[in-house]
């Protein structure tokens, strides 16, 4: 996988200090084609996919969201968290996954069926320089004696 740096310097040697296309390939490790492709556009970066495949969890999917589904009805505590999901799919239904992928699912589908309790925080600070708050006991204190 190239990195930016990479992209920079095989551009920058190229260009600036004429090295040749097989040169480079030779210095960098990267095939000829490979620095052609790279001399030829920019450096255009990754992009996250926009649907996660799950190759191992997917035969178990609907039965999860089925379980998700009928947590709706139930106490906020008696719901089903993404530890319990994984336990169960293991000693209920033999899956031979991993627990980061049923997590990562079930933070998708709790989201996607409405079951977070997340909300957005306001914080309510007064406007600044518009109000103070005295302490009068301080200031009585601090001025002098009326006679």
């Amino acid at each position: 996988m190239l990195k930016v740096d990479q992209y920079d310097y095989i551009r920058t040697a190229h260009r600036v200090y004429g090295k040749a296309i097989k040169e480079l390939a030779r210095e960098t490790g990267h095939s000829k084609n490979t620095i052609k492709k790279i001399l030829k556009q920019e450096y255009i970066g990754y992009k996250q996919r926009s649907k996660q495949p799950y190759p191992v969890l997917g035969p178990y999917i609907q039965e999860i969201d089925r379980w998700l589904g009928d947590d709706k009805d139930k106490p906020y505590k008696q719901r089903h968290t993404a530890t319990r999901i994984y336990h169960r799919l293991k000693s209920e239904l033999e899956y031979s996954g991993g627990e980061t992928t049923v997590r990562r699912y079930v933070r998708e589908a709790k989201l996607r069926l409405g079951l977070t309790n997340q909300q957005a925080f306001i914080p309510s600070d007064p406007t600044t320089a518009q109000e103070a708050e005295v302490d009068w006991e301080t200031v009585r204190q601090l001025l002098p004696a009326n006679p």
